[in-house]
């Protein structure tokens, strides 16, 4: 499988999973996630699901700045109903993340490790994400403003011409180069803006 270069400066993101632990899954539960990961789980790399990684990033190294945040252990709320717009996709990535789900997670064992009941949407919020630490209660709430790193201006030309078929193969590279260059400079030179991954305390 290959992905583009840029994939690999992506930020990482680890986290301590109790339940990857308990079960040997991986050592002392610890998990490291690739921007990589949350391609092989929406099947794509967008500006959607860079900024849903880099959002959900934000608000873990808000929640947690001394220690590793723990998977199964935080609620995620999105303003948007789950239905709407790109709101399945973006949970769908803090999902990954964070272990958090409806009501189609893990039941736990013996009362333990319940990843259940901590996605919801549809939420009243100021941002575009609630995340809250269950154990003490801190929450942050984050946004990405992707207007703030703009397509390539040739971008809405070549897109109809490479839905409708009519694209030469030259033109549908130019495009796949564009659309993803947009999202290597969200994941590689803005994930640290706080112009575009705002964080509202």
């Amino acid at each position: 499988m290959q992905f583009p270069e840029f994939f690999k400066a992506a930020p990482r993101i680890t986290v301590r999973d109790p339940l990857a632990r308990f079960l040997g899954a991986a050592a002392d539960g610890i998990i490291e996630y690739r921007y990589a990961d949350a391609v092989k789980l929406a099947g794509h790399s967008c500006p959607t699901v860079a900024s849903a990684y880099l959002m959900t990033r934000a608000a873990l190294l808000s929640l947690h700045p001394d220690t590793l945040p723990e998977r199964g252990a935080i609620r995620v709320e999105l303003r948007e109903d789950r239905l709407g717009g790109v709101a399945g996709i973006v949970a769908n990535v803090a999902s990954l993340l964070t272990g958090a789900t409806q009501d189609t997670g893990f039941k736990g064992i013996g009362g333990r490790f319940d990843r259940r009941n901590l996605l919801f949407f549809g939420a009243d919020m100021p941002g575009q994400m609630r995340f809250t630490r269950t154990d003490t209660g801190a929450a942050i709430s984050v946004s990405a403003r992707l207007e703030r790193v703009p397509a390539d201006p040739r971008i809405p030309t070549l897109l109809p011409r490479c839905l409708a078929g009519a694209a030469t193969a030259a033109e549908a590279t130019l495009f796949q180069s564009l659309w993803q260059d947009r999202v290597r400079s969200l994941l590689v030179e803005r994930a640290d803006d706080p112009e575009v991954i705002l964080v509202h305390n």
